[in-house]
């Protein structure tokens, strides 16, 4: 019984290894989390919503 244990164990630990690595070379790939965006010129609007919270837009 205690040497399905260890394979278990074992195989957790590979799926460990595969799942950390593959989380490392996504990030390297991506860019190190650096966002790009384009500056917008105009706020942004969603319906009638601003893009900015009504408290800033009151000291305006």
């Amino acid at each position: 019984m205690s040497g399905s244990i260890v394979v278990v164990l074992v195989l957790l630990a590979a799926i460990a290894v595969l799942a950390i690595a593959g989380t490392v070379l996504a990030v390297l790939r991506d860019g190190r989390g650096e966002v790009r965006s384009e500056p917008t010129e105009e706020p942004w609007t969603a319906g009638h919503l601003p893009s900015e919270p009504y408290a800033v837009m009151r000291f305006k």
